[in-house]
């Protein structure tokens, strides 16, 4: 089993995102996408949800840290980005993908779907380009 030197997930960020966590914010930073959206709808399970996850973020720290690759691109500047300016496309124009960034910035984020598709598979996004860069490294 591989040890991670360097977390990818950060604590400090899954609680600033668990004040929204009501909108399941810190749900899908930590790839919990299908209880991010339960929380969305149901604003964090009228709210009882939202308070238990404040006991709960650790442990989704740990299993995210353990479930993604780190590397070149931050897991938490990715998320931060997307949470606050993801209608804009910053997010993925920090990634490197520059060409929807910008479709992003002139659309509102495809008119607010691409903001959502992103909320599902920005982990697994962040994680394959940091995966891809470590085995162009270990070639």
């Amino acid at each position: 089993m591989e040890q991670h030197s360097k977390t990818t997930h950060s604590q400090l960020v899954g609680y600033i995102l668990w004040i929204f966590g009501f909108l399941g914010a810190h749900r899908f930073y930590y790839g919990k996408q299908l209880s991010g959206t339960i929380y969305f709808f149901t604003l964090g399970l009228l709210f009882i949800g939202w308070f238990v996850d404040l006991f709960l973020i650790p442990a989704m720290n740990r299993e995210a840290d353990i479930r993604y690759h780190q590397g070149e691109i931050d897991f938490n500047i990715a998320w931060l980005l997307l949470t606050f300016l993801g209608f804009f496309g910053f997010h993925r124009m920090y990634m490197g993908k520059w060409i929807t960034g910008l479709i992003y910035l002139c659309t509102a984020g495809l008119f607010g779907f691409g903001y959502l598709y992103d909320l599902w598979t920005l982990n697994e996004q962040v994680s394959l380009i940091n995966g891809l860069e470590k085995q162009n490294i270990e070639l």
